[in-house]
């Protein structure tokens, strides 16, 4: 965002926010000619500039503005939903095309669930997304092992309580069919659980929509009912649904209108 007041803004601001290092790191690259401005070797990193107009490099590259940036991924399992990790690749370093430093996930999905994640810097979206109070829908496909009840529909729509006695919001449960497993999955599900054989024909899909996003909800509202969620996917989050052309671990920006919606929803 640019200073108040006037479309300018300090280089070093301007190259930490595109993720090219530290103010510090900054300083020390422009007093080492390393940054040019408009054509001309900038060694005072506190020149304003104009951050739409002004062609800045870096070592000769090029750096292009963007004050937010928004990015769907098809969140494939094995990652984490985080911004920095030391064990595990993690959403954000999929995002190979981000201009930006300050990209972060917009939730979570856990290490072992698939499906939509929105990237973003955009700090007041992200509260809209995730705030309580406003109760955005979330839509999961769940492929279970085990028998739920006749009534589960009911069951969620009423609310389930957890482990802990925590009740959940009402959510809204549909039958996808029953779900052919490959045969790589028969003996180790997708979350590396064991399967038993007594229950390679017990698994089902259901379509699940919630409207708040406890810790591992999703799985612990079908073990309330005494069934084992073997994957998980998130198909939508509010009005933004995943683009089925997205393979695990594919990302897209988000189009003008995807945004438009996003923010007036």
């Amino acid at each position: 965002m640019a200073d108040k007041g006037g479309k300018t803004m300090r280089l070093d601001r301007f190259l930490a926010e595109m993720g090219e290092g530290t103010r510090t790191q900054i300083r020390d690259m422009a007093k080492n000619g390393r940054i040019a401005v408009n054509g001309v070797i900038e060694k005072k990193a506190d020149r304003k500039i104009d951050p739409e107009a002004a062609q800045v490099t870096v070592d000769g590259r090029p750096v292009l503005y963007a004050e937010f940036e928004y990015y769907m991924l098809n969140k494939p399992q094995g990652v984490v939903s985080a911004t920095e990790d030391r064990l595990h690749t993690t959403v954000v370093e999929l995002i190979a095309e981000r201009k930006r430093g300050d990209l972060f996930p917009v939730g979570r999905l856990d290490i072992d669930t698939e499906g939509l994640l929105l990237i973003t810097n955009d700090g007041d979206l992200a509260h809209r997304l995730l705030s309580p109070k406003r109760h955005v829908d979330k839509q999961y496909l769940a492929v279970v092992d085990g028998t739920l009840p006749a009534d589960a529909a009911w069951i969620f729509k009423e609310g389930i309580v957890l482990e802990d006695g925590t009740k959940t919001l009402p959510a809204e449960l549909v039958r996808a069919g029953d779900v052919a497993l490959p045969d790589e999955e028969r003996t180790a599900g997708p979350f590396g659980e064991a399967r038993s054989d007594s229950g390679a024909g017990d698994h089902t899909a259901w379509i699940l929509t919630i409207r708040e996003g406890k810790f591992h909800q999703v799985k612990r509202m079908f073990e309330a009912l005494g069934c084992r969620v073997t994957y998980l996917k998130r198909l939508s989050m509010g009005n933004l649904k995943l683009d089925e052309s997205l393979k695990p671990g594919e990302y897209r920006p988000l189009t003008e209108a995807e945004i438009r919606v996003l923010k007036e929803g």
